[in-house]
């Protein structure tokens, strides 16, 4: 596994982001494991999640790309430190653009977009937190491909949870790759996660013991991607 997954996965237990006991998701499933974006509060910590995005972004898609979208709410700060960090570490300026809930009717940025405006030919890299189930996706591709003649180079998200979408088969990314065209990724996944911790130290303590470990086969058995 690449150093920075490494750095990541550990980067999540230490911001609270990513955490392990019993969750009911909003779907009704019992998880073993929950993770919220928004506990990215500080300015270090925004700081190093642009970074961990940019180094996925680049390891999987290259530099060939222009624009990051990130879908509102959460993905609005995800495309801003992403495009900071990409030029701080590649020296490649990226543009960021991001939805409004509500279309904004004055000023001189009405309209239903923040950020650059999307333009033909633009190649485009969708970024969020976790895709669960592809609804974020349902709401974002026609509104960007609708916004100008643009390519959706891929999705990358932060976690791979690796449980069945709305299909009841494949993960939730896999759902939106088959159906909208386009690559997706993640900078680790759940598996990735549950081999780095498991029976390690982690910010002081064992995230992963033997009971969670039994608890996240169990919710795989049940829940996890064919």
């Amino acid at each position: 596994m690449e150093a920075y997954k490494q750095e990541f996965i550990e980067f999540m237990v230490e911001c609270d982001v990513l955490k392990f006991g019993e969750f009911t998701l909003k779907s009704g499933r019992k998880s073993p494991f929950f993770m919220n974006a928004g506990g990215y509060v500080t300015g270090y910590q925004l700081k190093k999640l642009g970074e961990y995005y940019a180094k996925a972004i680049h390891d999987k898609y290259g530099d060939d790309f222009d624009v990051l979208f990130g879908p509102a709410y959460k993905g609005i700060p995800i495309a801003v430190v992403t495009a900071l960090a990409y030029s701080e570490l590649y020296g490649k300026e990226i543009r960021y653009c991001s939805d409004r809930k509500e279309e904004k009717d004055h000023g001189a940025d009405k309209g239903s977009f923040l950020g650059s405006t999307l333009q033909d030919g633009d190649r485009v890299i969708m970024i969020e937190d976790v895709t669960t189930s592809g609804k974020s996706m349902e709401e974002t591709v026609p509104k960007v491909k609708g916004a100008a003649d643009v390519t959706i180079v891929g999705l990358m998200v932060s976690l791979d949870r690796m449980e069945v979408g709305k299909g009841g088969e494949k993960c939730a990314l896999d759902e939106v790759k088959d159906l909208y065209g386009f690559d997706t990724n993640a900078i680790v996944t759940m598996g990735e996660v549950t081999e780095h911790l498991y029976n390690k130290e982690c910010n002081g303590r064992v995230v992963i013991d033997d009971t969670i470990k039994a608890a996240i086969d169990a919710y795989y058995e049940q829940y996890g991607a064919k």
